[in-house]
């Protein structure tokens, strides 16, 4: 491991970096003779790296070595895949998540449901528990949408993805959904996040709109840490200083994802541009950058639901970006993973 060190660190910092590396089981010295430069030799472990970064003379860890924290390339040796249900994220495998923000009216689910899949959606999102900035606003319909949810999952055969807000409510929600998704909200919720990792169900992780892509990668450390290793990132935007769209969409933090982690990465072009018309050509962008993915809303008829509606794309819509993606993905030999036979509802 390499160590960049503060300027004119005092004795005392540098006494407790030495007492760190002793208790580690490394070996240290100043490589050539820098003052600013620590390399410790040893057997190195996933926490060591944050350990020293914890440390008020450490600057930066130049090189962890062989410390290599759970979600790194370099420690895993290739790109892992996650499974659910049809859906395929990573190692040449891109799936299309779809649907409404928030499950509202039955009916409509099993619609958008069908509809979706048509067009090559593998996997229906729909959220039963919903953050949002208010408290009075409307906050999901709870454990009937859960009840929705898993009917509409056994009449059309799609796999679902819904938010999990509360370590108390992981087992209920993971009683319907094949995926847990933490919010951009939760992103910072260790307790939950630590939960969803000790159960063995997928988990899609949102990057929160303040939060840097270290930050991320060590909010997916927490799941992964618990033995968790189905875990996907999510990219849905940064909060930027513009009105035009409603978040940023970062596509250079997907494209530093893919070098870095092993772990597949989607886009969310719905929250990012939090207007339907904006969302196609962002979906684009994200797939170029290198997505394993798209999480897109997708509702007939926006106008009536309760949260979100103004992002939320056409039935038709969604299928004009489906055909995007399967272009683009031929163009670096991936695939678009197709929905298998829709069941037969009509006997």
């Amino acid at each position: 491991m390499l160590l960049r060190l503060q300027r004119n660190v005092p004795q005392s910092a540098l006494d407790s970096i030495f007492l760190l590396c002793k208790e580690l089981g490394y070996r240290a010295r100043h490589p050539g003779g820098r003052a600013d430069l620590l390399e410790l030799f040893g057997p190195g472990s996933p926490g060591d790296r944050s350990r020293f970064e914890d440390l008020s003379g450490v600057a930066q860890v130049l090189d962890p070595g062989e410390a290599r924290e759970l979600h790194e390339l370099a420690a895993r040796g290739a790109p892992s895949q996650v499974r659910v249900g049809d859906a395929a994220f990573g190692a040449g495998a891109v799936s299309l998540v779809a649907g409404p923000c928030a499950i509202e009216d039955e009916e409509r689910l099993v619609e958008i449901a069908r509809g979706v899949r048509a067009a090559g959606a593998t996997l229906l999102r729909g959220g039963a528990f919903k953050p949002r900035t208010s408290p009075y606003s409307f906050r999901g319909s709870g454990q009937r949408g859960l009840e929705s949810l898993a009917r509409v999952k056994a009449e059309t055969g799609l796999a679902v993805v819904t938010e999990v807000l509360d370590p108390r409510d992981v087992e209920a929600v993971g009683a319907v959904a094949d995926m847990f998704q933490i919010g951009a909200r939760s992103m910072s919720n260790f307790a939950l996040l630590s939960e969803v990792g000790r159960t063995r169900t997928p988990v899609l992780l949102k990057r929160g709109f303040g939060a840097r892509v270290r930050e991320l990668l060590l909010a997916a450390e927490y799941v992964l840490a618990e033995g968790n290793d189905a875990l996907v990132l999510c990219e849905r935007g940064v909060r930027g200083f513009d009105s035009v769209t409603r978040n940023l969409l970062d596509v250079g933090a997907v494209a530093y994802l893919k070098r870095v982690s092993h772990l597949p990465v989607i886009v969310d072009p719905s929250h990012a541009a939090g207007r339907a018309d904006l969302v196609r050509p962002l979906a684009r962008a994200g797939i170029a950058a290198g997505a394993d993915g798209l999480m897109i809303e997708v509702h007939p008829a926006p106008a009536e639901v309760h949260s979100d509606g103004q992002q939320a794309v056409s039935l038709e819509a969604f299928a004009e970006i489906a055909r995007d993606v399967r272009r683009l993905v031929e163009i670096d030999g991936r695939r678009l993973v197709q929905p298998e036979l829709q069941p037969d509802v009509s006997a």
